[in-house]
């Protein structure tokens, strides 16, 4: 097991190493942050002086061994367009992103599973087909059209819940949360349906095609030949086997929510990471660029860091083989 976590840690000091490198590599071409930081009465020699002041006129490995050293010490510069420290800035607005990216994961999860068990047990049923064609929607439909069309019927149609923005929310030690209250919560209707639709269709069909598999399995055929109860089988035998794929695929998914959350951000004027990094397109602002990438493929090696020591102890498969390996 430490072998094990030891090779996944370096594995993933090597992922960030390269993310960082093609991120601040990306960025480094990308505009002339100058140009958007002064006037167009600032003279050249102002604007040179500027340059010199960031660093800009460095050569490229002098920028990047700065940028990564200051990286790790979750410093990444002052933002050019507002004047603000990068990391400030994102640490205001992460409890936004992941409030909606975890309940997204949960509405996808907690739909998604019951979904692909019955689906997969009942694959002829009216609401099997029911199921099947939601799913065909959530997959086909682009995730802003989706949001614009709940935005239609609940917030303009219906006037139930809001169209935009996280509604009231209360500071707890510096978490700004809108989970405690009631304009907060129907304000992450919406959003959460939007972002975790598409996922919660992945996960129904994978639960359904591994749960079509599994019963088709030696062992479930003699577990109903010992006479055990139909519930017994499906759901102490069947349904167990099914969760392990699911619980890497769920993991990844939770990275791809919090990476992909930018349009569904921008849909509802969410005030996240996601819009924050829109902005800083719009704007040139590359400390904000390279910091939010850096952190979101940080968010991706630690999900998938904790997936992969999870696969390992549910999969017992996994520590056979390197056992095997070992002697």
């Amino acid at each position: 097991m430490l072998a094990f976590t030891i090779n996944r840690l370096a594995q993933s000091l090597l992922v960030m190493f390269f993310v960082a490198l093609v991120a601040f590599a990306m960025f480094r071409y990308v505009g002339d942050p100058v140009h958007q930081m002064v006037g167009i009465e600032t003279t050249l020699e102002e604007r040179e002086a500027l340059r010199v002041e960031l660093g800009l006129n460095d050569p490229f490995y002098m920028q990047f061994g700065r940028f990564v050293g200051n990286a790790i010490q979750l410093d990444f510069g002052i933002s050019y367009q507002h004047k603000k420290p990068v990391t400030e800035m994102i640490v205001a607005r992460m409890p936004a992103t992941l409030e909606l990216s975890i309940l997204s994961a949960l509405f996808a999860l907690l739909v998604g599973v019951p979904m692909g068990v019955y689906t997969g047990l009942n694959r002829d049923g009216f609401l099997s087909k029911c199921f099947m064609t939601i799913s065909l929607i959530g997959i086909s439909l682009p995730t802003f059209l989706i949001g614009i069309l709940l935005i239609f019927l609940f917030a303009v149609i219906l006037g139930v819940l809001p169209s935009f923005g996280r509604g009231t929310v209360i500071d707890l030690g510096g978490w700004r949360t809108g989970l405690l209250t009631i304009g907060g919560l129907k304000a992450l209707i919406m959003p959460a349906i939007t972002l975790g639709l598409f996922q919660m269709t992945l996960i129904m069909r994978l639960v359904r095609a591994e749960m079509l598999e599994v019963l088709r399995t030696d062992y479930i055929k003699f577990a109903r030949a010992r006479g055990l109860s139909n519930s017994a089988v499906n759901f102490g035998h069947a349904l167990k086997n099914t969760l392990v794929p699911v619980i890497t695929i769920t993991g990844l998914q939770l990275g791809s929510i919090i990476a992909f959350a930018i349009i569904t951000e921008t849909v509802f004027q969410w005030p996240g990471m996601g819009l924050l990094f829109l902005q800083s397109i719009q704007t040139v602002d590359i400390p904000i660029m390279a910091a939010y990438l850096i952190m979101i493929a940080m968010f991706f090696v630690v999900i998938n860091l904790i997936v992969d020591m999870l696969y390992y102890v549910v999969d017992p498969r996994l520590r056979i083989e390197r056992g095997i390996r070992g002697t």
